[in-house]
């Protein structure tokens, strides 16, 4: 009989302890998680916002003719008409090479 009741405390006991875990420890895990995600989420969304204010200042400056027309010339090199377009061209670089056809390298 008493094998038997120690037996049953026993496993009452294992039966607290796995109630307990689920009751408190499963939860603050959880909870615990859901407020690191929550920061995250909040971080992002702090930098969605800056993001949609520096889209709105540039999408404001291209609602002036001014800005469409910079871009336009800078990036697609449109001209007004009348206009003349120049291209400068790179210089090509020059070498100078000795007649025999030796190297002066020093290496």
């Amino acid at each position: 009989m008493r094998r038997r009741r120690a037996t049953l405390l026993g496993v009452l006991g294992a039966l607290a302890i796995v109630g307990g875990l689920f009751a408190f420890v499963y939860p603050t895990n959880t909870y615990l998680r859901q407020r690191a995600e929550l920061g995250k989420a909040t971080e992002r969304l702090e930098r969605l916002k800056a993001e949609t204010a520096r889209l709105e200042r540039e999408s404001d400056k291209l609602r002036g003719d001014a800005e469409v027309e910079r871009l336009a010339r800078e990036q697609y090199g449109l001209v007004r008409p009348g206009e003349t377009p120049f291209v400068l061209a790179p210089a090509t670089p020059t070498t100078t090479v000795p007649a025999d056809g030796t190297s002066n390298d020093q290496t």
